[in-house]
């Protein structure tokens, strides 16, 4: 990648892996998909705009990536004739004013938190987990499973299932389940690239929660991730606070993860 100029606002690396991951994961998706779902995705420079409407998650429908104001003009300009509920993501504190500005003539106000980017070097020794919980990657056989718990449990249409299932060994992909007594309770993912990976795709069955399900695929990605040559893994969680705690932030904290900035969501307005 290009060396930013001082005129260039950089865009984090932590925010590179995880727009390429989002690519990919539209680059893989079935013709069906794309067509039935209105699924589109334009990369621009190191990030990207994506958009799925049907999909409640912010992560599919957003702006990540960009912050030069010339190239935040063209994502706009794209993310606004999309459907539903759209976002820009970026760290209000480590862009030039020009680009804040930008955020405030475009009418795009933050809601909630935001999301806390945590980071960690790869482990130097594999990581022990200690419980009933085994982990164990998934076989291409078991995709649609795969998907079908991703998309229960982040409250997606069923129909959108083929899009997480679509990953399952594929190149760059590893996908993971949590076992208890030989039956998956929760599913991980890592997308991994150039020494970085990006993990993503933490979904528990929701009567298993709270059993460490989710320390043991961090864990297991952490390992699989060294094995693999990566040596940078990032992740994102919504920001905690100290009246809304956040269980998954408290387990990557616990797992060795560090928080290095917080993203916020700026929302496109409705007349857009």
């Amino acid at each position: 990648m290009e060396r930013p100029s001082a005129s260039r606002p950089a865009v984090p690396e932590e925010d590179v892996i995880e727009a390429k991951a989002f690519v990919d994961l539209f680059m893989i998706a079935s013709q069906t998909l794309v067509d039935q779902a209105q699924f589109r995705c334009m990369q621009l420079g190191a990030g990207c705009a994506i958009s799925l409407p049907s999909a409640p998650a912010i992560g599919l429908n957003r702006i990540l990536g960009i912050a030069e104001p010339d190239d935040l003009d063209a994502a706009y300009a794209w993310m606004s004739k999309k459907a539903g509920r759209r976002y820009l993501q970026i760290d209000p504190d480590a862009v030039p004013p020009r680009t804040r500005d930008w955020i405030r003539e475009n009418s795009l106000f933050p809601e909630g938190n935001g999301w806390a980017k945590l980071r960690r070097a790869a482990p130097t020794v594999p990581l022990p987990h200690v419980g009933d919980i085994t982990t164990r990657q998934v076989n291409v056989a078991e995709a649609e499973l795969f998907g079908s718990m991703m998309c229960a449990g982040f409250s997606f249409p069923a129909n959108l299932t083929p899009l997480w299932s679509a990953i399952v060994g594929k190149e760059g992909w590893t996908c993971f389940f949590a076992e208890l007594e030989g039956k998956a309770i929760a599913t991980g993912a890592m997308y991994a690239s150039n020494g970085w990976a990006w993990l993503g795709g933490g979904a528990t069955v929701p009567k298993f929660r709270n059993r460490g399900a989710q320390k043991a695929l961090i864990a297991a990605r952490l390992n699989e991730g060294a094995i693999r040559g990566v040596k940078s893994f990032v992740v994102e969680t919504a920001q905690p606070t100290a009246n809304d705690p956040n269980i998954s932030h408290a387990n990557l904290i616990a797992t060795g993860f560090e928080q290095i900035y917080t993203r916020m969501n700026y929302r496109f307005s409705d007349a857009s």
